[in-house]
């Protein structure tokens, strides 16, 4: 992705976390940072504390709205509209870093075509935020010494999610805010350890270290490592795997620490799809609704029950210690993984987790000097390219990784489904502060503190359907339907509905587009159309399947 493949293209934040407190300003967009990542969202308001400037775009109100320096908020789905018209006023004012575009960038004919036609009153009528909000916003994070960006899923999961990320990475290098400390662009991953998932190739089109499986010289250096030949085709994404599964074209799959059911978008094109698969192993914890349509189900261990690493969004990699035995008949997943690929004629006998890393370092260049010795007191943030390294606390210092960064055109485009007549309301969804899906409503205290879903309706189109605060409403898209209770609120703009999807008795993705982005095939979770009308309560949830 331009010239900051390495970080975009791995959702890797360029800079680190302990320098937030110190930052000036702090531009968070399609992020609800101190409920998806509440660490990180109390550092942000560490920083307000000490003065720094906050400008949050989002289309809800949400915790950070209310410290902010400026609230933009804009319509679900027009994110490449707004940055593009800040951009433009960037240009016209002179408020670019030229001597940083002449040094570090080309392209920027490019880009000054392409955002000419983003003017200010163009984006007001696309986006919704009024003129005077969009110039406040571009002369604050132009005119900063240092300034960091900061997103996370409200911005990939679009149709135009890649669009969305070229578009912040063009942003940070007009402005020459990248490759020094408090200042850069900074992806917040959704999970623990999702940077270490994709560190380690859990890609189809990359072997670990982000090194193509097309090319003969990688795939022949993880040949040599693991002692068998690998394919040079890149595999199905996500989107594709469960089309390929009704199609016939995929005839299995080994679901670990995943569950789909609940987790992607258009929920009962993904179970039509897994129930017609020949074979369905699942690795798991708990009995997930995806569990359920397994064939085999093999029983993974917990973080407490195993040793590892997790590498999480700083690129920093951390030493996870076994604290019990795996329960049961339960196993580290290394070794369930180990003992499968072995019976499947595979050839290998690692005895200890540190052994595998010792391994990755072999192969893998940005892990070259990490080992369980270096790690043993607060990780290293990769790239650490050699044993005496002490790891790369900001990334593209003095160059980016392919030389000069790209800056390049890129159009609004819609999402691929808007209301109309006939579902006239918005739907977006996201995360809560108390709940991550099938793990946390395994936790008595927190499903008793939060038992169900809310879903979040402005109180004037609950008024229309004769609705209170906790009554219920049927919800139906194109795909799917059900019942839900609500809480009416004015979190979110009249015409609009959010919802989690942490909950297996109101599925949200039974409604969301499956319409996902033209290069990661991530799901467009953030803009479907519906319909709601007053139910009677919980009991007509079952009448809505």
């Amino acid at each position: 992705m331009a010239g900051l493949a390495i970080s975009f293209g791995s959702g890797a934040m360029t800079n680190s976390i302990n320098e937030i407190p110190d930052s000036k300003v702090m531009f968070v967009i399609g992020s609800n940072t101190t409920e998806a990542h509440p660490i990180i969202g109390a550092k942000m308001l560490q920083a307000v504390r000490k003065g720094a400037q906050l400008v949050v775009c989002d289309p809800r109100a949400i915790e950070l709205t209310k410290h902010a320096t400026l609230w933009l908020r804009h319509r679900p789905g027009t994110d490449v509209a707004l940055i593009n018209g800040i951009m433009h006023i960037i240009l016209k004012e002179g408020w670019e870093a030229k001597d940083f575009i002449e040094s570090r960038t080309e392209g920027i004919s490019d880009l000054k075509r392409s955002v000419e036609k983003y003017t200010p009153e163009l984006v007001e009528k696309v986006t919704g935020v009024p003129q005077a909000l969009l110039y406040e916003a571009a002369r604050i994070y132009a005119t900063a010494e240092r300034a960091q960006i900061f997103y996370t899923l409200g911005i990939t999961e679009h149709t135009c999610g890649t669009d969305n990320v070229m578009s912040l990475a063009n942003l940070s290098m007009l402005t020459g805010n990248v490759g020094k400390e408090n200042s850069g662009v900074n992806p917040l991953r959704g999970q623990n350890n999702v940077q270490g998932a994709c560190d380690m190739g859990a890609l189809p089109n990359f072997l670990p270290g982000y090194q193509p499986v097309m090319e003969p010289k990688f795939r022949g250096k993880f040949e040599q490592a693991w002692g068998t030949k690998l394919d040079d085709k890149v595999g199905f994404m996500i989107p594709d795997m469960f089309d390929g599964a009704v199609e016939g074209k995929l005839r299995a799959m080994y679901i670990f620490g995943e569950d789909p059911v609940i987790t992607d978008a258009d929920a009962n094109h993904v179970r039509k799809g897994l129930k017609s698969l020949e074979f369905l192993v699942v690795q798991e914890l708990f009995m997930s609704e995806t569990a359920k349509l397994a064939d085999v189900i093999l029983p993974g261990a917990s973080f407490a029950e195993k040793d590892g690493t997790f590498t999480n969004t700083e690129r920093r990699v951390q030493r996870v210690r076994k604290a019990i035995e795996p329960i049961g008949d339960s196993k580290p997943d290394w070794q369930i993984i180990m003992e499968v690929a072995n019976r499947m004629g595979g050839d290998f006998h690692y005895s200890h987790p540190s052994e595998i890393m010792d391994e990755v370092a072999s192969v893998v260049p940005s892990y070259a000097g990490i080992s369980y010795e270096r790690l043993e007191q607060d990780g290293l943030q990769w790239p650490v390219p050699s044993k005496d390294h002490l790891g790369t606390k900001f990334l593209h210092e003095g160059k980016f990784s392919r030389g000069l960064g790209l800056l390049q055109e890129i159009a609004y485009e819609p999402p691929a489904e808007l209301p109309d007549e006939e579902y006239p309301i918005l739907l977006t969804t996201g995360r809560m502060l108390y709940h991550y899906g099938t793990m946390t409503r395994n936790s008595r205290g927190l499903n008793n503190h939060v038992p169900e879903e809310r879903a979040e309706v402005n109180c004037e189109d609950a008024a229309k359907i004769g609705v209170d605060d906790g009554g219920f409403i049927r919800m139906e898209s194109r795909r799917g339907k059900l019942v839900t209770r609500v809480k009416c609120t004015d979190r979110v703009p009249p015409g609009v509905i959010f919802m989690t999807h942490h909950f297996f008795e109101s599925p949200v993705n039974e409604l969301t587009n499956g319409a996902y982005d033209k290069v990661t095939k991530t799901y467009e979770y953030k803009v479907a159309a519906i319909r709601i009308s007053k139910a009677d309560g919980p009991a007509a949830a079952q009448s809505a399947k």
